[in-house]
């Protein structure tokens, strides 16, 4: 059976779209989805299902958010190896220590992409910026609050994003090759 990995953008900062965790997998195990587990406070989920496409299952989980939980959130579904082509695929080397600076963006529809292209016009040295083929990736080598591009990409210019810092995405690999079923 697949597995796949959601990603809510913008949950439980603040005060603002508040989504408990527990509640939310409630609602995808009630939703049919089996061996759901989360990552964190902040939105990350890894599931299985028998069938259908990451953005079938992103539509799919945004209306049940919207419906049960009464909160509107984007939501960004890939499978668990588009996560590791992801993954494969950063160009930036950052050492284990600026895992939590080094922020991947990632976007339902690859199409989508091009538009995060102009945050590399805000890229200070020694920050790095890079576009893969299914998500973009930042180094704010200097901390994420100091960096003008890191601002652009968790704030409105990065709205049909969602990102999420290396250390996390790392973990959210580690959780989907836990609950693979052979």
């Amino acid at each position: 059976m697949p597995m796949f990995v959601a990603l809510l953008r913008g949950v439980n900062v603040g005060k603002a779209r508040r989504v408990p965790m527990a509640d939310l997998r409630a609602l995808i195990g009630d939703m049919g989805y089996t061996r759901v587990a989360s990552l964190l406070n902040s939105g990350n989920l890894a599931f299985h299902a028998q069938r259908g496409t990451p953005a079938i299952h992103a539509s799919a989980i945004a209306a049940a958010i919207t419906g049960r939980l009464k909160v509107r959130v984007p939501v960004v579904v890939k499978s668990a190896r588009q996560l590791d082509a992801i993954i494969d695929a950063n160009p930036i080397l950052a050492e284990d220590s600026l895992h939590p600076r080094l922020l991947v963006a990632f976007v339902q529809d690859a199409k989508l992409l091009s538009n995060l292209a102009p945050i590399g016009s805000l890229v200070i040295a020694p920050e790095q910026f890079a576009m893969g083929k299914q998500a973009a990736y930042l180094l704010c080598a200097r901390g994420i609050l100091e960096s003008k591009a890191a601002a652009a990409l968790l704030g409105r210019a990065g709205g049909i994003a969602t990102s999420r810092n290396w250390a996390t995405v790392l973990k959210l690999q580690a959780l989907a090759n836990e609950h693979v079923v052979d």
